[in-house]
């Protein structure tokens, strides 16, 4: 099983990046994709996951500038982040959950500089 991500990378305040991340080997269906984040010191927390109808959940720090869209017929999940902030500087992982296990990316690191 294998998740891999990409897009991650150095972006100004108010700039937008997307993340990718693809998912194989995974031979069940895949109840939810979605992405975490994580700083030093910090607990990782949920940023925004969809399941396999794209109904969305984003944290409440990033309603109305993040957008997530699953391809499910090829394992993918794409994030879209417009309007960044410094605070959303962090490692952001992608996750898959699939008949109680769950899959995590190894990460990619996001920096928005102020």
């Amino acid at each position: 099983v294998q998740l891999v991500e990409s897009g991650g990378g150095l972006v100004q305040a108010g700039g937008s990046l997307r993340l990718s991340c693809a998912a194989s080997g995974i031979r069940t269906s895949i109840a939810a994709m979605g992405w975490y984040r994580q700083t030093p010191g910090k607990q990782r927390e949920l940023v925004a996951s969809a399941t396999t109808r794209n109904s969305a959940n984003y944290a409440d720090s990033v309603k109305g500038r993040f957008t997530i869209s699953r391809d499910n017929a090829n394992n993918t999940v794409v994030l879209q982040m417009n309007s960044l902030k410094p605070e959303d500087t962090a490692v952001y992982y992608c996750n898959a959950m699939s008949y109680g296990m769950i899959y995590w990316g190894k990460g990619t690191l996001v920096t928005v500089s102020s």
